[in-house]
Protein backbone atom coordinates (compact mmCIF):
# COMPACT_ATOMS: atom_id res chain seq x y z
CA UNK A 1 0.00 0.00 0.00
CA UNK A 2 1.06 3.75 -0.68
CA UNK A 3 1.76 5.92 2.36
CA UNK A 4 -1.62 7.83 3.13
CA UNK A 5 -1.53 11.38 3.80
CA UNK A 6 -2.99 10.89 7.01
CA UNK A 7 -0.31 10.07 10.28
CA UNK A 8 -0.28 6.62 11.52
CA UNK A 9 -1.06 7.87 15.00
CA UNK A 10 -3.87 9.69 14.15
CA UNK A 11 -4.94 6.76 12.81
CA UNK A 12 -4.35 4.47 15.01
CA UNK A 13 -6.39 6.55 17.65
CA UNK A 14 -9.42 5.90 16.30
CA UNK A 15 -11.79 3.01 17.20
CA UNK A 16 -14.51 1.74 14.19
CA UNK A 17 -17.74 1.39 16.64
CA UNK A 18 -19.55 -2.05 15.68
CA UNK A 19 -22.27 0.46 13.75
CA UNK A 20 -19.07 1.43 11.67
CA UNK A 21 -18.08 -1.78 11.46
CA UNK A 22 -20.99 -2.87 9.71
CA UNK A 23 -21.80 0.34 7.97
CA UNK A 24 -17.72 0.22 5.80
CA UNK A 25 -17.77 -3.62 5.66
CA UNK A 26 -17.63 -3.78 2.04
CA UNK A 27 -14.63 -1.63 2.28
CA UNK A 28 -13.00 -3.65 5.31
CA UNK A 29 -13.00 -6.72 3.29
CA UNK A 30 -11.10 -5.36 0.56
CA UNK A 31 -7.64 -5.76 0.88
CA UNK A 32 -6.57 -2.74 -0.62
CA UNK A 33 -8.77 -0.77 2.32
CA UNK A 34 -9.56 -3.46 5.25
CA UNK A 35 -9.76 -1.78 8.74
CA UNK A 36 -6.48 0.45 8.75
CA UNK A 37 -7.49 2.33 5.82
CA UNK A 38 -11.42 3.05 7.30
CA UNK A 39 -9.67 4.49 10.36
CA UNK A 40 -7.71 6.53 8.24
CA UNK A 41 -10.89 8.07 6.65
CA UNK A 42 -12.24 8.61 10.00
CA UNK A 43 -9.52 10.12 10.52
CA UNK A 44 -9.48 12.56 7.66
CA UNK A 45 -10.52 16.40 7.57
CA UNK A 46 -11.73 17.11 3.87
CA UNK A 47 -12.94 21.11 2.94
CA UNK A 48 -15.41 21.15 0.27
CA UNK A 49 -15.51 24.59 -1.29
CA UNK A 50 -19.01 24.92 -2.52
CA UNK A 51 -21.70 23.01 -2.23
CA UNK A 52 -22.86 22.95 -5.46
CA UNK A 53 -22.77 20.60 -8.83
CA UNK A 54 -19.35 19.38 -7.72
CA UNK A 55 -19.16 19.85 -4.33
CA UNK A 56 -22.80 17.93 -4.13
CA UNK A 57 -21.46 14.30 -5.39
CA UNK A 58 -18.03 15.03 -3.89
CA UNK A 59 -19.29 15.62 -0.44
CA UNK A 60 -22.01 13.07 -0.73
CA UNK A 61 -19.77 9.92 -1.45
CA UNK A 62 -17.16 11.36 1.04
CA UNK A 63 -19.81 10.93 3.68
CA UNK A 64 -20.98 7.60 3.23
CA UNK A 65 -17.34 6.27 3.02
CA UNK A 66 -16.58 7.51 6.41
CA UNK A 67 -14.78 10.62 5.80
CA UNK A 68 -14.78 11.69 9.74
CA UNK A 69 -15.17 15.07 9.24
CA UNK A 70 -16.29 16.96 5.78
CA UNK A 71 -16.12 21.07 5.69
CA UNK A 72 -17.92 23.01 3.80
CA UNK A 73 -17.63 26.57 2.54
CA UNK A 74 -20.48 28.21 1.09
CA UNK A 75 -22.91 31.50 1.35
CA UNK A 76 -25.12 31.04 -1.11
CA UNK A 77 -29.42 29.61 -1.10
CA UNK A 78 -30.87 26.49 -2.69
CA UNK A 79 -32.37 27.62 -5.87
CA UNK A 80 -34.70 25.47 -8.30
CA UNK A 81 -32.46 25.62 -11.07
CA UNK A 82 -29.91 23.84 -8.80
CA UNK A 83 -31.89 21.00 -8.54
CA UNK A 84 -30.71 19.59 -11.86
CA UNK A 85 -26.97 18.97 -10.72
CA UNK A 86 -26.58 19.65 -7.13
CA UNK A 87 -27.95 16.59 -5.13
CA UNK A 88 -27.06 18.00 -1.57
CA UNK A 89 -30.61 19.36 -2.01
CA UNK A 90 -34.07 18.79 -2.92
CA UNK A 91 -37.41 20.57 -3.42
CA UNK A 92 -38.05 21.02 0.23
CA UNK A 93 -35.09 23.09 0.25
CA UNK A 94 -35.40 26.04 -1.74
CA UNK A 95 -34.72 29.30 -0.11
CA UNK A 96 -32.81 27.53 2.85
CA UNK A 97 -29.20 28.31 3.04
CA UNK A 98 -27.14 25.59 1.38
CA UNK A 99 -25.05 24.81 4.22
CA UNK A 100 -27.96 23.84 6.12
CA UNK A 101 -29.60 21.74 3.50
CA UNK A 102 -26.12 20.10 3.36
CA UNK A 103 -25.58 19.07 6.87
CA UNK A 104 -29.14 17.29 6.86
CA UNK A 105 -27.96 15.30 4.12
CA UNK A 106 -25.21 14.21 4.50
CA UNK A 107 -25.59 13.03 8.34
CA UNK A 108 -29.03 11.77 6.60
CA UNK A 109 -26.56 9.55 5.01
CA UNK A 110 -23.68 8.92 7.60
CA UNK A 111 -24.68 10.59 11.23
CA UNK A 112 -21.39 9.40 12.08
CA UNK A 113 -19.04 11.91 10.68
CA UNK A 114 -18.95 15.28 12.01
CA UNK A 115 -19.76 18.27 9.21
CA UNK A 116 -18.25 21.87 10.21
CA UNK A 117 -19.99 24.49 7.97
CA UNK A 118 -18.31 27.49 6.80
CA UNK A 119 -20.68 30.42 5.85
CA UNK A 120 -18.64 33.21 4.01
CA UNK A 121 -16.96 33.51 0.77
CA UNK A 122 -13.74 31.84 0.39
CA UNK A 123 -11.34 34.69 0.53
CA UNK A 124 -7.52 36.16 0.95
CA UNK A 125 -8.54 36.63 4.20
CA UNK A 126 -10.00 33.46 5.57
CA UNK A 127 -8.42 31.00 3.32
CA UNK A 128 -5.43 30.38 5.31
CA UNK A 129 -7.05 29.30 8.13
CA UNK A 130 -9.86 27.63 6.84
CA UNK A 131 -7.35 25.02 4.84
CA UNK A 132 -4.90 25.08 7.50
CA UNK A 133 -7.66 22.78 9.66
CA UNK A 134 -8.11 20.45 6.54
CA UNK A 135 -5.79 17.44 5.11
CA UNK A 136 -7.27 17.15 1.32
CA UNK A 137 -8.98 20.44 -0.06
CA UNK A 138 -12.00 19.67 -2.75
CA UNK A 139 -12.17 22.63 -5.14
CA UNK A 140 -16.03 22.48 -6.53
CA UNK A 141 -15.54 26.77 -6.87
CA UNK A 142 -16.74 27.86 -10.93
CA UNK A 143 -14.84 31.02 -10.87
CA UNK A 144 -11.21 32.00 -12.18
CA UNK A 145 -10.41 34.29 -8.62
CA UNK A 146 -11.14 31.15 -6.37
CA UNK A 147 -9.47 28.80 -8.13
CA UNK A 148 -6.26 30.91 -8.15
CA UNK A 149 -6.76 31.12 -4.45
CA UNK A 150 -7.03 28.01 -3.53
CA UNK A 151 -4.26 26.64 -5.74
CA UNK A 152 -2.07 28.89 -4.14
CA UNK A 153 -3.10 28.71 -0.68
CA UNK A 154 -2.79 24.53 -1.12
CA UNK A 155 0.56 25.47 -2.61
CA UNK A 156 1.87 27.48 0.45
CA UNK A 157 0.09 24.89 3.16
CA UNK A 158 1.55 21.87 0.98
CA UNK A 159 -2.48 20.65 0.98
CA UNK A 160 -3.58 18.41 -2.27
CA UNK A 161 -5.81 20.66 -4.36
CA UNK A 162 -8.57 18.35 -5.94
CA UNK A 163 -9.64 20.40 -8.96
CA UNK A 164 -12.79 19.55 -11.09
CA UNK A 165 -14.69 21.50 -13.40
CA UNK A 166 -18.04 21.27 -16.17
CA UNK A 167 -18.87 22.99 -18.92
CA UNK A 168 -22.06 21.92 -20.76
CA UNK A 169 -20.54 18.38 -21.67
CA UNK A 170 -17.40 18.01 -20.66
CA UNK A 171 -15.55 18.03 -17.26
CA UNK A 172 -11.85 17.58 -16.35
CA UNK A 173 -10.22 16.63 -13.16
CA UNK A 174 -6.88 16.35 -11.22
CA UNK A 175 -5.12 16.71 -8.33
CA UNK A 176 -2.38 19.68 -8.15
CA UNK A 177 0.07 18.98 -5.38
CA UNK A 178 3.77 20.21 -6.13
CA UNK A 179 4.78 18.87 -3.04
CA UNK A 180 4.09 15.18 -3.97
CA UNK A 181 5.64 16.01 -7.24
CA UNK A 182 3.19 17.57 -9.68
CA UNK A 183 2.29 20.73 -11.14
CA UNK A 184 -0.05 23.64 -8.83
CA UNK A 185 -2.80 25.18 -11.56
CA UNK A 186 -0.58 27.92 -11.94
CA UNK A 187 1.84 25.64 -14.13
CA UNK A 188 -1.53 24.99 -16.47
CA UNK A 189 -2.86 28.51 -16.59
CA UNK A 190 -0.15 30.99 -15.40
CA UNK A 191 -2.80 33.82 -16.69
CA UNK A 192 -6.38 33.98 -16.31
CA UNK A 193 -8.40 34.00 -19.68
CA UNK A 194 -9.95 37.59 -20.54
CA UNK A 195 -12.84 38.46 -17.80
CA UNK A 196 -16.32 37.48 -19.40
CA UNK A 197 -14.37 35.38 -21.77
CA UNK A 198 -15.18 32.44 -20.49
CA UNK A 199 -19.18 31.42 -19.71
CA UNK A 200 -19.90 29.78 -15.86
CA UNK A 201 -22.66 27.28 -15.83
CA UNK A 202 -25.50 29.81 -15.42
CA UNK A 203 -24.44 31.15 -18.79
CA UNK A 204 -23.52 28.45 -20.57
CA UNK A 205 -25.48 25.80 -19.03
CA UNK A 206 -24.19 22.05 -17.86
CA UNK A 207 -25.84 18.34 -18.71
CA UNK A 208 -27.13 18.28 -14.63
CA UNK A 209 -25.16 14.68 -14.30
CA UNK A 210 -21.83 15.35 -15.78
CA UNK A 211 -20.90 17.64 -12.59
CA UNK A 212 -21.47 13.64 -10.44
CA UNK A 213 -19.03 12.46 -12.89
CA UNK A 214 -16.64 14.91 -11.89
CA UNK A 215 -17.35 15.49 -8.73
CA UNK A 216 -17.27 12.07 -7.75
CA UNK A 217 -13.87 11.58 -9.30
CA UNK A 218 -12.61 14.06 -6.89
CA UNK A 219 -14.09 12.37 -3.90
CA UNK A 220 -12.23 9.03 -5.27
CA UNK A 221 -8.92 10.59 -5.89
CA UNK A 222 -9.22 12.06 -1.86
CA UNK A 223 -10.20 8.71 -0.78
CA UNK A 224 -7.11 7.24 -2.31
CA UNK A 225 -4.51 9.89 -0.88
CA UNK A 226 -6.31 9.37 2.60
CA UNK A 227 -6.15 5.72 2.43
CA UNK A 228 -2.78 5.47 0.66
CA UNK A 229 -3.86 3.29 -2.36
CA UNK A 230 -3.67 3.31 -6.07
CA UNK A 231 -2.45 6.16 -8.75
CA UNK A 232 -3.33 9.14 -7.81
CA UNK A 233 -4.28 12.20 -10.39
CA UNK A 234 -1.13 13.91 -9.65
CA UNK A 235 0.62 15.20 -12.80
CA UNK A 236 -2.21 13.79 -14.99
CA UNK A 237 -5.33 15.60 -15.74
CA UNK A 238 -8.79 13.61 -16.86
CA UNK A 239 -10.76 14.69 -19.63
CA UNK A 240 -14.16 13.31 -20.20
CA UNK A 241 -16.46 14.19 -23.39
CA UNK A 242 -20.06 13.20 -22.09
CA UNK A 243 -21.24 13.51 -25.74
CA UNK A 244 -18.62 11.11 -27.02
CA UNK A 245 -18.56 8.87 -23.70
CA UNK A 246 -15.04 9.12 -23.79
CA UNK A 247 -11.87 10.01 -21.25
CA UNK A 248 -8.28 11.10 -22.59
CA UNK A 249 -5.32 11.73 -19.98
CA UNK A 250 -3.22 14.54 -20.38
CA UNK A 251 0.27 14.28 -18.42
CA UNK A 252 1.03 17.72 -16.89
CA UNK A 253 4.12 19.16 -15.74
CA UNK A 254 5.16 21.78 -13.36
CA UNK A 255 6.42 24.77 -14.57
CA UNK A 256 9.78 25.65 -12.75
CA UNK A 257 8.93 29.38 -13.74
CA UNK A 258 6.28 28.91 -11.84
CA UNK A 259 5.37 31.91 -9.56
CA UNK A 260 3.90 29.81 -6.50
CA UNK A 261 5.62 26.58 -7.20
CA UNK A 262 8.29 27.42 -9.45
CA UNK A 263 12.55 27.20 -8.49
CA UNK A 264 12.23 31.13 -8.09
CA UNK A 265 8.81 31.76 -6.78
CA UNK A 266 7.71 35.17 -5.97
CA UNK A 267 4.08 34.59 -4.43
CA UNK A 268 4.36 33.57 -0.58
CA UNK A 269 0.63 34.73 0.19
CA UNK A 270 -2.66 35.55 -0.98
CA UNK A 271 -2.97 38.08 -3.48
CA UNK A 272 -5.68 40.40 -4.45
CA UNK A 273 -7.12 37.70 -7.14
CA UNK A 274 -10.21 39.91 -8.00
CA UNK A 275 -7.64 42.01 -9.62
CA UNK A 276 -4.84 39.36 -11.08
CA UNK A 277 -7.78 37.43 -12.62
CA UNK A 278 -8.71 40.92 -14.60
CA UNK A 279 -11.94 41.75 -12.91
CA UNK A 280 -13.09 45.01 -14.42
CA UNK A 281 -14.16 47.87 -12.25
CA UNK A 282 -18.00 47.91 -12.72
CA UNK A 283 -18.13 51.70 -11.38
CA UNK A 284 -17.55 52.16 -14.74
CA UNK A 285 -20.46 51.01 -16.32
CA UNK A 286 -23.50 52.87 -15.87
CA UNK A 287 -26.44 50.70 -13.95
CA UNK A 288 -30.31 50.48 -13.74
CA UNK A 289 -31.44 48.83 -10.69
CA UNK A 290 -35.46 46.16 -11.83
CA UNK A 291 -37.16 48.97 -9.73
CA UNK A 292 -35.95 51.63 -12.00
CA UNK A 293 -36.72 49.59 -14.85
CA UNK A 294 -40.36 49.45 -13.98
CA UNK A 295 -40.91 52.88 -13.01
CA UNK A 296 -39.71 53.94 -16.42
CA UNK A 297 -42.05 51.22 -17.40
CA UNK A 298 -44.85 52.12 -15.63
CA UNK A 299 -44.14 56.28 -16.68
CA UNK A 300 -44.25 55.04 -20.11
CA UNK A 301 -40.62 57.05 -20.46
CA UNK A 302 -39.12 56.27 -23.69
CA UNK A 303 -36.09 53.81 -24.05
CA UNK A 304 -34.79 50.75 -25.60
CA UNK A 305 -34.80 47.64 -23.97
CA UNK A 306 -32.10 45.13 -25.52
CA UNK A 307 -32.03 41.74 -24.24
CA UNK A 308 -28.12 40.15 -25.16
CA UNK A 309 -28.77 37.27 -24.04
CA UNK A 310 -29.29 33.57 -26.73
CA UNK A 311 -32.14 33.07 -28.29
CA UNK A 312 -32.64 29.56 -26.76
CA UNK A 313 -32.81 31.79 -23.97
CA UNK A 314 -35.26 34.57 -24.76
CA UNK A 315 -37.34 31.45 -25.40
CA UNK A 316 -37.18 30.79 -21.92
CA UNK A 317 -38.01 33.53 -20.71
CA UNK A 318 -38.30 36.92 -21.16
CA UNK A 319 -39.23 40.56 -20.39
CA UNK A 320 -42.21 41.90 -22.08
CA UNK A 321 -41.08 44.87 -24.58
CA UNK A 322 -37.17 43.47 -25.30
CA UNK A 323 -35.99 43.31 -28.01
CA UNK A 324 -33.00 40.27 -28.49
CA UNK A 325 -29.62 41.02 -30.21
CA UNK A 326 -27.27 37.90 -28.55
CA UNK A 327 -23.80 39.59 -27.53
CA UNK A 328 -22.33 38.05 -30.51
CA UNK A 329 -24.07 40.52 -32.93
CA UNK A 330 -24.49 43.34 -30.84
CA UNK A 331 -20.88 44.86 -32.34
CA UNK A 332 -21.87 44.51 -36.36
CA UNK A 333 -25.97 45.81 -35.25
CA UNK A 334 -24.98 48.94 -33.42
CA UNK A 335 -26.19 50.67 -35.94
CA UNK A 336 -29.70 49.33 -35.51
CA UNK A 337 -29.83 51.14 -32.07
CA UNK A 338 -31.07 54.33 -31.44
CA UNK A 339 -29.18 57.35 -30.42
CA UNK A 340 -32.02 59.63 -29.36
CA UNK A 341 -33.39 58.04 -26.56
CA UNK A 342 -31.84 55.79 -23.45
CA UNK A 343 -30.57 52.21 -24.06
CA UNK A 344 -31.15 49.46 -21.15
CA UNK A 345 -29.47 46.05 -21.59
CA UNK A 346 -30.06 43.17 -20.06
CA UNK A 347 -28.86 39.29 -19.76
CA UNK A 348 -29.39 36.78 -17.56
CA UNK A 349 -27.31 37.87 -14.52
CA UNK A 350 -25.40 41.06 -15.43
CA UNK A 351 -21.73 40.20 -16.66
CA UNK A 352 -22.67 39.27 -20.66
CA UNK A 353 -24.92 42.79 -20.65
CA UNK A 354 -22.22 44.97 -19.16
CA UNK A 355 -19.91 43.41 -21.77
CA UNK A 356 -22.19 44.76 -24.32
CA UNK A 357 -22.54 48.71 -22.70
CA UNK A 358 -18.64 48.63 -23.01
CA UNK A 359 -18.91 47.54 -26.43
CA UNK A 360 -21.54 49.69 -27.58
CA UNK A 361 -19.69 52.67 -25.07
CA UNK A 362 -16.54 52.25 -27.40
CA UNK A 363 -18.96 53.23 -30.66
CA UNK A 364 -19.90 56.19 -28.77
CA UNK A 365 -23.40 55.57 -27.01
CA UNK A 366 -23.59 57.71 -24.37
CA UNK A 367 -27.34 57.55 -22.56
CA UNK A 368 -26.78 53.01 -21.98
CA UNK A 369 -27.14 51.05 -18.92
CA UNK A 370 -26.94 47.60 -17.83
CA UNK A 371 -29.79 46.08 -15.80
CA UNK A 372 -28.50 45.44 -12.59
CA UNK A 373 -28.76 41.27 -11.89
CA UNK A 374 -30.12 41.33 -15.34
CA UNK A 375 -33.19 39.10 -16.36
CA UNK A 376 -32.74 36.64 -12.41
CA UNK A 377 -33.31 40.49 -10.69
CA UNK A 378 -36.08 41.50 -12.79
CA UNK A 379 -37.80 38.08 -11.55
CA UNK A 380 -36.98 38.12 -8.05
CA UNK A 381 -38.14 41.67 -7.78
CA UNK A 382 -40.58 42.68 -10.03
CA UNK A 383 -42.21 39.61 -11.89
CA UNK A 384 -41.99 36.32 -10.53
CA UNK A 385 -44.23 35.15 -13.07
CA UNK A 386 -40.84 35.40 -15.48
CA UNK A 387 -39.05 31.61 -15.13
CA UNK A 388 -35.96 31.72 -13.79
CA UNK A 389 -33.41 29.31 -14.87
Amino acid sequence: MKRSIIEDERSSAMQLSPAELQRYSRHLMMPEVTPDGQRRLKAARVLCIGAGGLGSPAAVYLAAAGMGTIGIVDFDDVDLSNLQRQILHGTKDIGRDKLESARDRLHDINPEIDVQLHKCRFSSENAPQLVSGYDVIVDGSDNFPTRYLSNDVCVLARKPNVYGSVFRFEGQTTVFAPHLGGPCYRCLFPEPPPPDSVPNCAQAGVLGVLPGIIGMLQAIEAIKMIVGVGESLVGRLLHFDALKAKFRELNLRRDPECPVCGENPTIFSPIDYEQFCGARDEEAIPKMSANELKQKMDAREPFELIDVRETFEYEIARIDGARLIPLGEIAERADELPRDRPIVVHCHSGRRSAEAVRLLQQRGFGNIYNLEGGIDAWSDQIDPGVPKY
